[in-house]
């Protein structure tokens, strides 16, 4: 069996968008040529600002938005030869905000269980012990298996998605922003608790987060997206201590310190994002980049590889087109 269990091949997905009343409509790349691969057992971060595509992209390994161009594989399939179904036996979503992921109306054991009932599973006289098993394994008492989501926590209703996603054990667990909307004293659990199941039931993580000390804490590789392209991947050791792209180093210098009198980093993006329905000429990042070269404006960088992955950048290429070497 091959180590990769998800894998895209220069996928895109454009939307086309209004230009107002009574125009056109215009393209917009909000995927652009992505080529992604996910390991059996590791976890791989997506970073990048809003509006970067991380969240699309997300959708269509989940299935659930076809890919305008471009391959998507699951376990070595085509995904768009498997059925809902089966691709959510294999990769379950756990999603950002647990208040509005939670049907309000449904009890926490109705809410655990449909998956199994969803997809079929033909012995319902073990539901109940199947969501009670899994509530045990996310932290969950069992004596809340009647109650509704407006009796929990907000960590407490993460614990119930964490639950529902795994309740059919899936091999793959997309995490879209799984803890910005807890309070700071519960994303630590959340996250260890993340830790723990992707050891005791081989997870492979797909993790989504603008938070980089989520990233750092979570992540074994890395994955920077700008403007519907990855324009860094590699191992996450080695892109937090030695950052090839400059959006990548802009990323990482805008952490915040707790000692206040470093003050606001400064990252050199500027306030504008660029409209993605006009992207820049050469290269997307070269407006917002402080090592701009004049080439950038023109010359739109190719994957060139790294020491754990591939870097899209000028920087990196000489006169000729051919990889200049770096220490």
């Amino acid at each position: 069996m091959s180590d990769v269990v998800l894998e895209a091949r220069d996928i895109t997905r454009t939307f086309m968008i209004s230009s107002g009343f009574m125009r056109g409509k215009r393209p917009l790349h909000a995927v652009n040529g992505v080529n992604l691969k996910l390991q059996r057992g590791e976890v791989l971060a997506l970073v990048g600002e809003s509006g970067c595509g991380k969240t699309t992209l997300a959708k269509m390994l989940l299935g659930l938005l076809p890919p305008t161009n471009g391959t998507l594989e699951l376990d070595g399939q085509p995904l768009g030869s498997l059925s809902h179904l089966e691709i959510a036996r294999i990769v379950q979503p756990i999603f950002q905000d647990p208040y509005s992921s939670l049907n309000p109306r449904k009890s926490i054991g109705s809410i655990i269980t449909l998956p199994l009932q969803v997809q079929g599973d033909k012995d319902p006289s073990t539901w109940r012990q199947r969501a009670e098993e899994i509530m045990e394994l996310v932290g969950l008492p069992r004596r809340v298996y009647n109650n509704f989501p407006s009796q929990l926590s907000g960590g407490q209703r993460q614990r119930v998605a964490i639950a529902r996603a795994l309740i059919n054990r899936p091999r793959v667990v997309i995490c879209d922003e799984p803890t910005s909307a807890l309070d700071v004293s519960v994303q630590s659990q959340i996250l260890n608790l993340l830790q723990d199941l992707r050891q005791e039931l081989g997870l492979t993580y797909l993790m989504i987060s603008h938070n980089l000390a989520v990233v750092e804490h979570m992540a074994t590789r890395i994955a920077v997206m700008y403007l519907g392209r990855i324009v860094e991947e590699g191992d996450a050791e080695t892109v937090f201590n030695n950052p090839q792209h400059p959006y990548t180093e802009a990323l990482l210098g805008s952490v915040l310190t707790p000692d206040p009198s470093l003050g606001v980093p400064d990252t050199h993006l500027g306030a504008a994002y660029p409209n993605p329905l006009d992207m820049p000429t050469g290269c997307s990042f070269h407006p917002r980049c402080a090592k701009m070269m004049p080439q950038c404006k023109q010359q739109a960088p190719r994957p060139i590889p790294t020491e754990s992955g591939h870097v899209e950048c000028n920087l990196y290429e000489d006169d000729q087109g051919k990889m200049r070497m770096t220490s």
